[in-house]
């Protein structure tokens, strides 16, 4: 297996790709690298991410329900809701609205 850093740098770049106003999950991210049961390291990648000398918009990875489990690594807690409503992207209770529809699969999307 890789090692931690070269797994958070493959995450950033799939994380990038991501299209203002869509959201994917840990879990997709993690498939679509080839490590499906990999989706917490995904996560502590998004936590790590404000140290990548890329930007990297970790708002748009939330949960597999479509909920904003990471927003209290963005320093204020409204700000993923914040980032992701600017996207037109409609947040309540913590939970991305119309998740399906606006749910961005690496594996379907990059292939």
């Amino acid at each position: 297996m890789q090692d931690k850093e070269g797994f958070f740098e493959q995450v950033y770049q799939v994380v990038s790709l991501i299209p203002k106003g869509r959201v994917t999950t840990y879990g997709a991210i993690a498939r679509y690298l080839g490590s499906g049961g990999s989706a917490r390291m995904v996560g502590w990648a998004m936590n790590a991410s404000h140290s990548s000398i890329q930007s990297v918009p970790a708002h748009r990875v939330v949960n597999r329900n479509g909920m904003l489990t990471g927003k209290f690594h963005f320093g204020d807690p409204k700000l993923m809701e914040q980032l992701l409503a600017a996207e037109n992207v409609t947040v309540a209770d913590d939970r991305v609205q119309a998740f399906s529809k606006l749910f961005w699969d690496p594996s379907v999307e990059l292939e």
